[in-house]
């Protein structure tokens, strides 16, 4: 039998790709095998959010080959979409594939092997791209919770991000019947939880000239699921909470009360030059109002330090809006030049050890802000979503509210939902015992 393997690099949404990308394989006679194994495909599917994710690519890319020199090696992604010539300048590489068009994997593998061509590109403008690639997944690597792409593209083009050149600078939204369909039979394999994703997930119906179909519409038709317990969000921008969204939202009790809304900076002046689009003070109220109205709201989200020209005042003030915040967790970058984006030219660039040692004081306002929330939940019940085994007897979860929980069980419980008493609490989790 043929054997594939992958590697995935990057976010949920190339997670799902992959997932896709597998099913075809598998529907085409392929068994999957570990990426450290003897396989006849390897594919690498990229990130490039910054130069380490470009660096991990490469470095994956040679060592594949040694495992079977007789191999393909496909690589795709953003990464892929981006620096397509640089990737084929790579010797091991066999075919480099984009964004898109990834339904068509399978089959250009077929073209090398019959045509006995050695290198193959496939990546096209992902800036004239209009329509949202329709792959889906019948099941994915995880047991309880499945993540469902439904929106790609992203026409923010904050001046740090080479996401849109690398995704395209159009939403394309998904189906809302292909949604509804996938969620369905996902719920009929047992998963309980949808987790919705995207590049830009928050612009969900943009490109729809239905004004109904929005991002609401999307959880209002999975809620009506039965078998699903939990929805939840991927990454969104704050300016998607309104007071009709929230009103709505509440009456909804399966989405989870846990909401990643990206700030990137506390400070209004280094927001501007990031091209973010809303202040601290919008930001906040925003924050405000949703605690106001979701009982244990968990409000997490992502920070950027060393952007250029931010100076040691404008780092303070964002410490200190994050410190009076207080928000759940935080997702702590240095910041990342990236070629071909308005930042990577900025004057000022930051020294890389002032922004570890702004890294590292954010980190550790990090893990008191995580304490300081999970604490109210210590010795008190809560239900976990028990996700995967650590070892034989050990098992770790998630509360509706993103708190990881790990117990003791000497049975199976993963895909379980079980009331359990959190009795400990660590910097980045929760110890419990079941009920």
């Amino acid at each position: 039998m043929k054997k594939v393997a992958f590697y995935t690099l990057g976010c949920k949404v190339n997670q799902y790709e992959t997932d896709a990308m597998l099913e075809m394989f598998k529907k085409d006679g392929y068994e999957q095998v570990d990426s450290e194994d003897f396989a006849d495909v390897y594919v690498i599917n990229t990130c490039t959010v910054t130069h380490m994710s470009d660096r991990k690519s490469r470095q994956y890319i040679r060592r594949m080959k040694k495992k079977n020199p007789e191999s393909i090696i496909a690589v795709v992604g953003c990464y892929s979409q981006v620096s397509p010539e640089e990737i084929l300048e790579i010797e091991e590489v066999n075919l480099v594939m984009g964004t898109n068009e990834r339904r068509q994997i399978v089959d250009e593998i077929k073209k090398l092997q019959s045509n006995n061509v050695k290198k193959v590109s496939t990546v096209d403008d992902i800036m004239k791209v209009r329509a949202f690639e329709e792959i889906e997944i019948s099941q994915t690597n995880g047991k309880t919770r499945a993540f469902m792409k439904i929106q790609d593209g992203c026409d923010r083009f904050c001046t740090y991000c080479i996401i849109p050149y690398a995704r395209g600078g159009k939403i394309r939204s998904r189906d809302l019947e292909s949604i509804v369909t996938e969620a369905t039979n996902l719920a009929k394999k047992g998963y309980k939880e949808i987790v919705l994703t995207g590049i830009h997930v928050a612009s969900y119906g943009k490109d729809i000239k239905d004004e109904d179909i929005n991002l609401l519409t999307v959880i209002k038709k999975i809620n009506e699921i039965d078998e699903i317990k939990r929805i939840r969000l991927s990454s969104v921008e704050p300016i998607l909470f309104t007071k009709e969204f929230i009103e709505e939202v509440k009456k909804m009790p399966k989405l989870c009360p846990h909401y990643h809304l990206s700030l990137q900076s506390g400070c209004d002046e280094t927001l501007k030059r990031m091209n973010r689009r809303y202040t601290t003070k919008e930001y906040k109220e925003i924050v405000n109002m949703i605690r106001d109205n979701i009982k244990d709201v968990a409000i997490t989200t992502d920070v950027i330090v060393g952007f250029p020209g931010e100076t040691n005042q404008e780092f303070e003030n964002t410490y200190e809006y994050l410190k009076d915040l207080g928000l759940t967790q935080m997702h702590i970058f240095k910041y990342s030049p990236r070629k071909g984006t308005p930042a990577s030219e900025m004057e000022n660039q930051i020294d890389p050890q002032v922004k570890q040692l702004r890294s590292d004081r954010l980190l550790n306002l990090d893990r008191e802000n995580f304490r300081n929330f999970a604490n109210k939940y210590l010795e008190k019940e809560v239900e976990v979503l028990f996700e995967k085994g650590i070892d034989d007897t050990t098992y770790e979860g998630l509360t509706p509210n993103y708190i990881r929980v790990v117990v003791k069980s000497n049975n199976d419980i993963q895909g379980k939902i079980l009331k359990t008493k959190i009795i400990k609490i660590n910097d980045d989790y929760t110890e419990g015992v079941l009920i």
